[in-house]
């Protein structure tokens, strides 16, 4: 399910100095500072366990920069400049990747450390392409050294990432969710978004209730169940649910398909990701489309 590449362009050109090589390296890490800083400074309340994984990324890549303008005065005599630069470097921490945590219902330290992790083996594999196309010595090494420090990096976030796994594994082993990590618990989660689906479609405009309807047929096999479903919740509260239960869906599939050894499981685990994934994009365009 996850097979795209990490780098989805190679850099365009060879470094040609150490200067350029520091100007790209700090333009990088202020730009992911500032992305992450972003995060570290959102308000919500029920985002304040990813705030904290955000506000310690961001404080690494301050400190990053530091040492970056530090190396190339020592280095050259000066700190990098944007006129060292003669192309602009790739986005490393992409902003798309970054929105969909903070946008998500379900977001927590776990999944905010393994996005890290896969910003710093991008950044390897970016440096290790600048080693490998550098025709100067001091530029190679400058990059090897740049390559190690990310493959460092991601091998100290991946231990955050595990410590943030264990401890939401024990907060769902003790109840707080209902074995997010099974195949087994999402026959009882695809049944509720179900009904929450046909409840919204109920209360939806006729050209969304069409699209929601068409998300689980015809809506006729819940005209029984409908009768038992409760009547005094507000609209808005059945779309959020719904999202949020689509949402966490498309993670159980998700992490059953990284975790599957048997090969027929993992078909299985990604086919039902990818139907998910298709159905969450769905709710979220209804659910913003203007009534």
């Amino acid at each position: 399910m996850r097979s795209e590449p990490l780098l989805a362009i190679e850099p365009p050109a060879p470094v040609r100095n150490i200067g350029e090589l520091y100007a790209i390296a700090l333009t990088l890490t202020e730009r992911a500072a500032q992305r992450y800083g972003k995060l570290a400074a959102a308000s919500d309340e029920a985002f304040a366990p990813v705030r904290r994984v955000f506000e310690a990324l961001s404080q690494r890549e301050e400190e990053r920069a530091e040492a970056i303008e530090k190396a190339c005065i020592a280095a050259i005599g000066r700190a990098p400049a944007q006129a060292d630069l003669r192309w602009m470097p790739m986005e490393l921490v992409l902003a798309e990747e970054l929105s969909d945590i903070e946008n998500s219902l379900l977001s927590a330290a776990y999944g905010a450390w393994a996005l890290a992790v896969r910003h710093r083996e991008r950044a390897f594999i970016f440096w290790t392409y600048i080693a490998a196309r550098a025709d100067i010595g001091i530029v190679r090494t400058a990059a090897e050294s740049m390559a190690r420090e990310a493959l460092r990096d991601g091998n100290l976030l991946r231990r955050e990432r595990r410590l943030a796994w264990r401890a939401e594994r024990r907060d769902a082993l003790a109840g707080d969710a209902p074995g997010a990590t099974e195949l087994s618990s999402a026959a009882l989660l695809e049944s509720l978004l179900l009904k929450d689906i046909f409840r919204w479609s109920q209360d939806a405009p006729a050209p969304q209730r069409r699209h929601l309807l068409s998300l689980i047929g015809d809506g006729s096999q819940m005209s029984e169940a409908n009768d038992a479903l409760p009547r005094a919740e507000a609209f808005d509260e059945i779309k959020r649910r719904a999202l949020r239960r689509a949402e966490q869906l498309s993670s159980i599939y998700l992490d059953e398909a990284d975790k599957a050894v048997d090969p027929s499981r993992l078909e299985l685990a990604q086919q039902l990701a990818a139907h998910s994934i298709a159905r969450l994009a769905d709710l979220r365009t209804i659910a913003s489309t203007p009534e």
